[in-house]
């Protein structure tokens, strides 16, 4: 499993050098969605472009920012707001470039980032728990940690927010990548676990637990966070930015918080607008409502916490445990890699 290990960090070096060549001379192209209830027009302002960069493909889990534009919230704060769909190491390039002044990523990305030198900083949580899950059939009798023992364990690979979660619930069980067998099965999680070719899987709480929830088969998932806190999805900026224009980190953090306390509070029509965004989920309506049900909890606040608010200490814990299973090389400073001062 070392050969995962040390394939996936020189992967991730060759990608950022590639990335960062590329963002000087041709960054993604944007594929813009329009604001909606309130313009640059009607508020009489100047509007500011602003790309941001998301996941992979439209999808209802994007649905706070297609609320804020629906609804008006990032042009009441004089942003004309595109979303970009394209992959987070990309992103977390054009961003350190300053290409892009904002994206979507996860904490782990961060300080992998911060370890490669890339200037960039997390400014606000959007997940408030970390999506990623190890799940299994109730029938396979997989409940803790410690049951993954022996087992064969399904995963698309040794890279990203899958690994890090997998390598976070094995630590929690004193296993070892030698103590399982894992086997790269892409992101077919859902139909391994349907078919039984693997034991458990490891996948995003709102994808293959409820994709198999809709074929009535019920699964146990075991969360990262009972045993490790790491910052989960959120918004990330570069320090030019910071400095150079605090006043658009402040309403982009503000108009995202009004999204998705918007969307809390007015699932229904949040759903609906979702529907607008990613007409292509009108085809499956019933499924793509349950996939939306289940990630509101993810944008729900836990405990204390105010919305969009990380700590000190979750950033420590992110810094240690990326060092202490090899994925960066130095302990990255955590009062480096975000800040609260955008958070009213």
């Amino acid at each position: 499993m070392t050969l995962w290990k040390n394939s996936w960090k020189n992967l991730w070096i060759a990608i950022v050098i590639l990335s960062l060549l590329i963002a000087g001379c041709s960054p993604l192209a944007p594929q813009s969605e329009s604001s909606g209830e309130a313009t640059g027009d009607d508020l009489g302002s100047e509007m500011t472009p602003v790309t941001l960069g998301v996941g992979f493909i439209p999808n209802v889990q994007f649905g706070t920012f297609y609320v804020g534009i629906e609804k008006g919230f990032y042009a009441e704060e004089g942003i004309d707001l595109a979303l970009d769909y394209g992959f987070e190491n990309d992103y977390l390039a054009l961003v350190a470039a300053d290409e892009f002044q904002f994206m979507i990523g996860s904490g782990d990305q961060v300080v992998i980032g911060r370890a490669r030198g890339l200037p960039v900083q997390y400014v606000m949580n959007w997940y408030t728990q970390y999506p990623v899950v190890v799940f299994a059939k109730i029938e396979a009798g997989i409940t803790e940690p410690t049951d993954l023992a022996g087992k064969t364990i399904g995963l698309p690979g040794p890279f990203g927010a899958n690994y890090v979660a997998f390598r976070g619930i094995l630590e929690a069980a004193d296993l070892s990548e030698s103590d399982v067998t894992m086997e790269s099965i892409g992101f077919t999680q859902a139909a391994a676990i349907s078919e039984d070719t693997v034991d458990a899987a490891v996948d995003y709480g709102v994808n293959g637990p409820v994709v198999l929830a809709q074929e009535g088969i019920e699964t146990v998932q075991i969360k990262l966070d009972k045993y490790l806190s790491i910052p989960a999805n959120g918004l990330v900026t570069n320090e030019t930015t910071i400095a150079e224009n605090p006043e658009l980190v402040q309403k982009m953090v503000r108009a995202a918080l009004k999204s998705a306390q918007y969307t809390l509070d007015n699932p229904d029509e949040a759903f609906e607008i979702a529907l607008k965004y990613v007409p292509e989920a009108a085809d499956n309506v019933e499924a793509n409502r349950a996939v939306f049900d289940a990630v509101l909890d993810f944008w729900t606040p836990q405990g204390d916490y105010k919305m969009g608010e990380t700590r000190l200490a979750e950033w420590e814990s992110a810094a240690e445990f990326m060092q202490r299973i090899g994925l960066v090389d130095t302990l990255v400073p955590a009062d480096e890699l975000f800040t609260v001062d955008f958070i009213e």
